[in-house]
């Protein structure tokens, strides 16, 4: 019980954060997440046994160009493409070759175009109208939460039948599609209850293809962080967060679906 009470009150505080510097302004959303992404990274490092700084000043470098003075919009397009080609082998080696092949060998891929290519499209996603759009961001950080917490109970009380035993013996295809159920259904409320500057947002089926994105690709970075730990031989990437591990474990769904989310609010804002 009391495991569980640490759990809930680190999730609150985790999450009273979050909404705190969303909805102050852009730069403190931006400098949140500076900061997760720091950890993240230090977590990362840890995991595929790197040190040294030359991680942290691309983390750097790459937050201050890209992520809040967006100097160059081809530049971004560039990074996008690579990132989206990078997460693309990482489901290839997961899924279906059972490793991950740049572990060892092309370490700075994964922490370039996996780690700090996520946070960057984190923090360009609620401008892609060039009007600041926080609600948006909470829109994915609620669809991945009511998905992970459906997954969990799903899988919990009906879940038979293993989803990738060999990476991740506790998920479950009940508990994916609960999850995902779980997220179509939050997408609607929300939208229910929100309305956006950017009328693509305003639309339901933006939302259900939104949630579902969030849903599969949500659960395939959690497979790849759960194999990146494997390797590693850790349960957790870190304890900064009672009940919960390393900030790497919380936002390990949403740092892998970014760029593919910031690929299809793009095409969207394209064809509207």
């Amino acid at each position: 019980m009391k495991e569980v009470i640490v759990r809930f009150l680190s999730g609150v505080l985790y999450v009273s954060i979050i909404l705190f510097s969303l909805f102050m302004s852009r730069e403190w959303y931006i400098g949140l997440l500076f900061f997760l992404a720091v950890i993240t990274l230090n977590e990362f490092l840890k995991l595929i046994s790197l040190k040294g700084i030359t991680a942290y000043i691309i983390l750097v470098l790459s937050f201050y160009f890209l992520g809040y003075k967006e100097i160059n919009s081809t530049l971004i397009l560039i990074l996008l493409s690579v990132t989206i080609l990078i997460n693309l082998f990482l489901i290839r080696d997961v899924l279906v070759l059972d490793k991950i092949s740049l572990f060892k060998s092309r370490r700075y891929f994964c922490i370039i175009f996996y780690i700090i290519s996520g946070f960057i499209f984190l923090s360009l996603i609620p401008f892609t109208h060039k009007v600041f759009e926080p609600k948006i961001i909470l829109g994915i950080f609620i669809l991945a939460w009511t998905n992970d917490t459906f997954a969990y109970l799903v899988g919990k009380g009906f879940g038979k039948r293993k989803l990738m035993e060999r990476i991740s013996p506790k998920k479950t295809i009940e508990g994916f599609f609960g999850g995902m159920t779980g997220a179509l259904l939050a997408s609607f409320i929300f939208l229910k209850f929100t309305s956006f500057n950017n009328p693509s947002f305003n639309n339901l089926t933006f939302w259900l293809f939104l949630a579902l994105l969030v849903s599969v690709l949500g659960t395939i970075g959690d497979l790849i962080q759960s194999k990146f730990k494997r390797l590693a031989g850790v349960k957790d990437s870190g304890n900064i967060m009672p009940g919960h591990g390393g900030v790497y474990d919380r936002l390990d769904s949403v740092i892998f679906a970014s760029p593919f989310i910031y690929l299809f609010i793009i095409i969207i804002n394209y064809v509207s």
